[in-house]
């Protein structure tokens, strides 16, 4: 696999990282460059996904970018683990199954921490059952193009949750959003490292 791990410590501006990502994609469709996987941070931010609706932003003051991501609305901002890539699928031609791998890696991940995770057939995403409450601890939007997938997945370690609360994050108004912290307050510094290890082990399957 001939796969760049880039991973980055200072904050990426939005745009940047959505333009680095376009550029490998035509890369990649031109023959050239290699797949990408990123590890980052953002500054606050509010993306929209190409299925998002008004009726889903509560805070009309926020700035929201338009993307061209799946999905709905979703807020990035420090203390929140981004993981993008640019992978080629063309060998296997298989959307379900390369969403499943990423649910895997990020259940595999965070069981290492002692949290138990679960992807959910109606709702994207990754979630944590706790008190008979479920809330979603990992946010996934993906966008194929010629069969290379690109964007990426969220997990949640210790950002600002009350950001949540200015918009129906990913459409969906009956379940809650949390974080790693909230859930267990341990050490997350090696996370990046074990879930880029797994998600690359999991890519070879």
């Amino acid at each position: 696999m001939n796969i760049e791990i880039k991973k980055s410590i200072k904050p990426i501006n939005y745009f940047d990282a959505i333009n680095e990502l376009e550029t490998r994609l035509k890369e990649l469709h031109e023959n050239k460059g290699k797949e990408l996987i990123w590890t980052l941070e953002h500054n606050e931010v509010f993306t929209a996904g190409t299925s998002y609706k008004e009726n889903e932003i509560i805070d009309k003051s926020i700035k929201l970018l338009k993307t061209n991501r799946g999905g709905k609305i979703t807020y990035h901002g420090p203390g929140q683990l981004i993981c993008y890539f640019v992978l080629d699928l063309k060998k296997k031609k298989d959307i379900r199954k390369f969403v499943n791998i990423i649910e895997n890696t990020i259940i595999e991940t965070l069981r290492f921490y002692k949290i138990e995770t679960f992807p959910d057939k109606n709702n994207i995403g990754i979630w944590h059952k706790e008190k008979n409450e479920v809330k979603k601890i990992a946010a996934i939007g993906i966008r194929v193009s010629k069969w290379i997938a690109y964007h990426g997945f969220a997990i949640n370690i210790n950002n600002e949750l009350e950001n949540y609360k200015k918009i129906i994050p990913c459409g969906i108004s009956d379940k809650g959003v949390t974080n790693l912290k909230k859930i267990i307050d341990q050490d997350y510094s090696s996370l990046s490292d074990k879930l880029v290890k797994n998600f690359i082990s999991n890519l070879k399957i």
